[in-house]
């Protein structure tokens, strides 16, 4: 198990904003209620945004140097936390997605995904380069205000 480089957490940073792409448009079309589906079409909007983010800092970020190693341990745990909790595969994504059949489904979903991109991006803040620490942080502030709105949403719809 190699180092992971700089570009490799961008990009799941990439994959994680599409995959909620993909995940709000997908609950904008189940919601019944209109402020649901309102909210879900403006929270797709904002993680084209995010992705759009990333993959600008991607650009920047030299493919091949990996960021310094904590002795591998670090990598092992990022690279299981994201293989655990993140999803990636189209197929988890589908098997997940299948489980959401209602509004108040989706909110749940909503609520576990928006935490687990606040966690990794808190942890690729140490191995992305310094300069692009200020961006994540905005990243994760947005993230924050997301996961508020869906719980005070879901709190009114239920």
């Amino acid at each position: 198990m190699g180092v992971f480089a700089a570009s490799d957490i961008v990009e799941v940073a990439i994959r994680i904003e599409e995959n909620g792409v993909n995940f709000y448009k997908f609950a904008e079309q189940i919601a019944k209620q209109q402020e649901a589906k309102e909210l879900f079409a403006h929270l797709a909007q904002e993680e084209v945004k995010h992705k759009k983010i990333f993959e600008e800092i991607f650009a920047k970020i030299e493919k091949d140097t990996p960021v310094e190693s904590y002795k591998g341990e670090y990598n092992a745990y990022l690279r299981s936390y994201v293989d655990n909790n993140i999803i990636f595969t189209k197929e988890a994504m589908d098997r997940e997605l299948s489980k959401v059949t209602d509004t108040a489904a989706a909110f749940d979903f909503a609520i576990r995904r928006e935490l687990d991109s606040i966690l990794y991006y808190h942890e690729i803040k140490k191995l992305v380069p310094a300069a692009q620490h200020g961006t994540i942080e905005q990243i994760i502030d947005e993230e924050r205000k997301h996961y508020s709105i869906l719980s005070s949403m879901k709190k009114k719809m239920s």
